[in-house]
């Protein structure tokens, strides 16, 4: 009896039951495949999370580095000349953040004649500067302002001594508040074009030297 029900309502049943069992198969299916989309688009997003904090981490640090570079100071190179009472006067190259203790360390440090108590060891280098560290008993005849010497001319023992720009050479032209080497050679240089100085005056006409280096040497040089 079975067998003829089978046959009598064989396809009426088992084509719904088919068609069931595949519609199930792709439901199934589709699920399956949204839980995997579900999956991926999560761990995308966690590595979007993870780029962007490593991207915030790198330009907070690069924005950390630029301000500690811009909040150091700028240093330039300088040539500074000391002489006196040191271990080994010289022209020495420093920097403009130097102070006047790093130039006299440079140059060996003193000798146990200096006078140090004329010396402002924190006053800061300038290119061109002279620190001349006189000798204990040496009288000093004139005080430089800050920011042109530290140091008195070598020939301060006599204070009636001047330089006479006309006969001087490099080493004592140096000697001078605000005349380094280069200023010293373009003194030199202009008195062999141009003759003898005439009057103290005509050393404004070489270059570099203008009216406040000029205030500074009038009272120390000569002519004669």
């Amino acid at each position: 009896m079975f067998q003829k029900v089978i046959k009598k309502y064989g396809r009426t049943i088992l084509f719904p039951g088919i068609v069931g069992i595949i519609l199930l198969y792709l439901f199934l299916q589709q699920e399956d495949s949204s839980k995997e989309s579900y999956t991926i688009s999560t761990i995308s997003q966690d590595q979007i999370e993870q780029l962007n904090q490593k991207e915030q981490q790198q330009t907070g640090g690069k924005a950390k580095e630029k301000q500690v570079a811009e909040a150091e100071p700028k240093t330039e190179p300088i040539f500074v000349d000391v002489k006196g009472a040191v271990k080994y006067p010289g022209v020495y190259k420093l920097t403009s953040e130097d102070r006047v203790i790093d130039a006299i360390d440079t140059a060996g440090g003193y000798t146990e004649e200096a006078e140090t108590k004329a010396i402002n060891h924190a006053q800061k280098l300038q290119d061109e500067m002279v620190i001349y560290v006189p000798k204990i008993g040496e009288v000093i005849e004139n005080s430089f302002s800050s920011g042109t010497a530290t140091s008195v001319p070598q020939n301060s023992g006599n204070t009636t001594d001047k330089v006479n720009i006309n006969s001087a050479d490099e080493a004592t032209l140096t000697t001078l508040p605000g005349i380094g080497p280069s200023k010293a050679q373009a003194i030199i240089s202009y008195r062999e074009e141009n003759g003898p100085f005439q009057s103290i005056d005509e050393l404004k006409n070489v270059s570099g030297i203008g009216d406040k280096t000029f205030e500074k040497l009038m009272d120390l040089i000569d002519v004669k």
